[in-house]
């Protein structure tokens, strides 16, 4: 697995079980879902993911979506 696709399959799965936790639980759990489609947009703009960097330092390597060098400014 790569880290590209651990992330997508970590926001996938959060994302889920949020909207679960909202249906079953209480509505507050779409608060996790807002922070995680937060975190997807900011992403895409800044290149930067909190969560590619964790998989990372565990030793995942590097997919397509996310190069280890920084991009060109």
């Amino acid at each position: 697995m790569t880290v590209d696709r651990a992330v997508f399959a970590l926001a996938g799965s959060i994302t889920l079980l949020s909207l679960t936790l909202s249906w079953l639980v209480s509505p507050y759990w779409l608060l996790l879902t807002t922070f995680v489609g937060a975190n997807l947009l900011q992403t895409a703009f800044t290149g930067f993911c909190p969560a590619a960097a964790i998989f990372r330092k565990l030793g995942l390597k590097t997919g397509p979506a996310f190069p280890c060098a920084p991009p060109a400014v």
